[in-house]
């Protein structure tokens, strides 16, 4: 099968519960993806194939974004940042609080995990709002890496978030 070929048939394990976690949202769900070892594996070639040349790590955003970025940095080659939620992390450079489509959240960034001029590339599951790649990209410039992208598995286009993300962003999949 071709990569085409299976990233389609990963795609299509895709989950769409109503009214998660608040009435009004409609969520997708990975999880029949990241269980399927053949639908997971296509997912992280295709996320490969997304990354800009010359990037030196993968910057994984809590929590779905670790299992890809996690697996994408271990398979080809790349070094991995966790971005955290509050409590998680033992030392913090920086932290940002920003809005979701269905309240607010922070995210922490780990002391000394990011060096100046460090080329990164941001990963996460789904792109909605762009409220959470905007605040990791915020947080990673601050830290003053060079953030070249962001790579998600799904992008949910009548959200907007690609625009208020404010860096190029490859999608596996716009829905």
């Amino acid at each position: 099968m071709t990569l085409a070929g299976a990233l389609d048939r990963a795609l299509g394990l895709v989950r769409e519960v109503i009214d998660f976690p608040e009435p009004g949202v409609l969520f997708r769900d990975l999880t029949p993806v990241l269980a399927d070892r053949d639908a997971f594996r296509a997912v992280v070639d295709a996320l490969a194939a997304t990354v800009p040349p010359d990037v030196d790590a993968v910057v994984a955003l809590e929590a779905r974004g670790f299992l890809f970025g996690a697996a994408l940095a271990a398979v080809h080659g790349y070094g991995v940042v966790p971005i955290r939620k509050p409590g998680k992390l033992p030392a913090v450079a920086d932290r940002v609080t920003y809005d979701l489509e269905y309240g607010t959240a922070t995210f922490e960034l780990p002391a000394d995990a990011v060096r100046p001029g460090q080329r990164v590339v941001v990963v996460d599951d789904v792109l909605a709002t762009g409220g959470t790649l905007a605040a990791a990209a915020g947080l990673l410039t601050q830290a003053g890496a060079e953030v070249v992208g962001a790579a998600v598995v799904l992008e949910i286009a009548a959200l907007g978030g690609r625009a208020r993300a404010g860096l190029p962003v490859r999608a596996l999949r716009v829905v």
